[in-house]
């Protein structure tokens, strides 16, 4: 039995599964951004020139994108593999969003940090120190199974992990400066 629809040619679902699952929680999760940043900056909040912000906005659809073209290029995938990506998928983004609301008009895409604001250790960072991250992995690996894109998804993993690693790096430089 294969996941494609009647209505979506094989081919095409990839495309639809980007439409429909992964692009309308980014264009949120952007609206969302921007609301905040207007808001940490008027309360004079600071941003690192070092951040690598710039490269993680071309990465992100980036990655997303190249997943859905190799899912394209695939054999059809069985329904139970999509199932499986997309129940990962939003298992990652219910983490994230727990995270982004825990941070409340902290979170932003851009590393702002108000001077003298409290460290925020409630929701998932009771239990981890960067559980936003570890939703964003969760959603590379939720795309690259339902767009069955094993090695764009790998590729995706290793440089936008790379890309977290200096960001989590930036990040706590400037909450220890902060404070």
């Amino acid at each position: 039995m294969t996941a494609a629809d009647p209505l979506v040619p094989a081919s095409m679902q990839p495309v639809a599964l980007l439409v429909a699952v992964v692009l309308p929680w980014l264009l949120l999760e952007t609206w969302r951004s921007r609301r905040h940043e207007r808001v940490l900056r008027a309360a004079g909040a600071i941003e690192p020139a070092d951040d690598v912000y710039a490269w993680m906005r071309i990465v992100y659809p980036g990655m997303f994108v190249a997943m859905t073209v190799e899912g394209m290029l695939a054999p059809p995938a069985c329904t139970t593999l999509v199932a499986i990506g997309i129940a990962v998928f939003l298992a990652a983004k219910l983490l994230k969003w727990w995270a982004i609301l825990s941070l409340g008009r902290f979170w932003s895409f851009h590393v702002l940090v108000v001077p003298g604001a409290p460290l925020v250790t409630s929701g998932p960072y009771r239990l981890m120190r960067h559980p936003n991250y570890v939703g964003l992995m969760g959603e590379i690996a939720g795309v690259a199974l339902m767009m069955r894109a094993p090695f764009t998804g790998v590729a995706s993993a290793l440089a936008f992990g790379a890309l977290l690693v200096a960001r989590i790096r930036v990040e706590e430089r400037l909450l220890r400066e902060a404070r």
